[in-house]
């Protein structure tokens, strides 16, 4: 039988543990500019981090830097907004380990968690509440290399694969890799024009005269803000 002291020195030892933490760029308040959960009000919470260097990145500003803060300190920051959505994204948020317990935690507590990762590194330890929205870089991303197809296994039909496009040879690249890998027999498939670098008109034109079954998307948060940090 554990005795009072016994049990205050284990209540003090817990409570003396570090906390888990998450080296975090922002955490911001805006509306979700793409995916399914495009238009809805969202929280989102920017990772630290990236181990790839896309051509076309716009969020390079978080590979470096960030501050650490608890797990419990960003549910108290994410509570504070009052949104249902939230979505954790980068950097890559997956090449931080505890990312899994925190998407954990958002879906503990109810809110409708989406996840932004690269799809270089496993997410088969994904929650399966979370909506995973994956990408698969294209060529001229100049990362195609990296993509690790076996994530394509751990799929379910409410995530979606997307791939952004900054040529015509990528656009090809992409077709191909849709019927090859049979994409939209696993999930919503997403091809984004890179802002600046593809007309959105031609992207649009191209899926409509191949008859893809997918569903083409513009970054609503470039319309509204441009490249502007925390939208």
């Amino acid at each position: 039988m554990v005795s009072e002291n016994d049990a205050q020195a284990a209540s003090g030892t817990l409570s003396s543990l570090p906390a888990e933490r998450l080296r975090i760029t922002e955490v911001f308040h805006s509306i979700q500019g793409e995916a399914d959960a495009i238009g809805w009000r969202t929280v989102f919470v920017r990772l630290t981090g990236c181990p790839l260097r896309c051509v076309w990145c716009d969020t390079a500003y978080s590979f470096h830097g960030g501050d650490w803060q608890s797990i419990d300190d960003i549910l108290l920051e994410v509570a504070s907004h009052g949104a249902r959505h939230v979505c954790v994204t980068g950097g890559e948020p997956l090449a931080q380990k505890r990312c899994l317990i925190l998407l954990r935690r958002l879906c503990e507590q109810g809110y409708e968690v989406s996840l932004e990762t690269s799809g270089a590194l496993d997410i088969s330890g994904v929650d399966a509440r979370v909506r995973k929205v994956m990408d698969l870089k294209a060529p001229d991303s100049g990362e195609c290399a990296r993509n690790l197809w076996s994530n394509l296994d751990f799929l379910l039909p409410h995530d979606q694969i997307k791939i952004v496009i900054a040529s015509r040879a990528d656009y090809e690249w992409a077709r191909t890799t849709l019927r090859e890998r049979n994409l939209t027999q696993r999930c919503m498939v997403l091809f984004s024009p890179v802002h600046g670098a593809v007309s959105p008109r031609d992207l649009a034109e191209w899926i409509i005269a191949d008859k893809l079954p997918v569903r083409f998307q513009l970054q609503l948060h470039k319309l509204l803000w441009n490249d502007a940090a925390g939208h």
